[in-house]
């Protein structure tokens, strides 16, 4: 499975836990997918162990949970220190995520909340402070995850 050759099944378990992948049980993805949920177990033990599922992640309304500022800072990085400072960037208290880009100058996204202005300076300060160029940054007002794009579950 490290080559990228996931089977029609694999797919097809991958695609039914996307965006909601805490309610929904290995009996209900087989029922779905008219498989047994033995099946549905074993496969998703190899995708983990494999390192192709790496987590399961929530779906989070900041607003609705105290967070009302939730900012893309966009960055660049030396190329030869890009996965080092990314790696260092999300240990920055309010990190939420953050994404390496292969091309371009702006090669470092960062995902950060706070509750007031003074906590967005204080991570972009932090990220200047490791190495990382802050170029813009983004106020985002909403992110919707989307569940199953049909990318992974169309048949080949």
């Amino acid at each position: 499975m490290k080559d990228g050759s996931l089977d029609a099944i694999d797919r097809r378990i991958i695609g039914a836990l996307q965006g909601a992948a805490r309610h929904t049980s290995s009996s209900e993805v087989a029922d779905r997918l008219d498989i047994s949920a033995s099946t549905v177990r074993t496969q998703l033990a190899k995708l983990e162990e494999e390192g192709i599922i790496r987590g399961y992640y929530v779906d989070v309304d900041y607003d609705a949970a105290g967070y009302p500022l939730y900012t893309k800072i966009i960055c660049t990085a030396p190329i030869a220190r890009r996965d080092a400072l990314a790696k260092r960037a999300r240990e920055i208290e309010g990190v939420t995520a953050v994404r390496e880009v292969m091309t371009g100058e702006r090669n470092v996204y960062v995902n950060a909340l706070g509750l007031d202005h003074d906590d967005l300076d204080r991570i972009s300060r932090e990220l200047d402070e490791l190495g990382l160029q802050v170029v813009d940054e983004q106020l985002v007002r909403d992110e919707y995850i989307c569940a199953d794009p049909g990318l992974l579950t169309r048949e080949e």
